[in-house]
């Protein structure tokens, strides 16, 4: 995977939590697919991983924003 990646975390029905590091790009191709049905693959830092997106209850993303200090 080429290029910067964000911390993204997504929460399921049920309580689970993944948290993943994803490239721009695969955040924004599974923001696309959010809302739809069947399963999405995401292209993560650690390899491929599937989820089921009538799972998914919420996603997070870091921001772009620089941060320093403590917070």
């Amino acid at each position: 995977m080429a290029g910067s990646t964000r911390r993204v975390t997504v929460g399921f029905q049920g309580g689970q939590v993944l948290a993943l590091r994803l490239t721009d790009e695969a955040l924004e191709s599974f923001n696309a697919a959010l809302g739809t049905v069947g399963w999405h693959e995401l292209d993560s830092e650690d390899g491929p991983v599937r989820v089921d997106l009538a799972q998914i209850v919420y996603v997070g993303a870091e921001s772009d924003e620089l941060r320093v200090g403590f917070g």
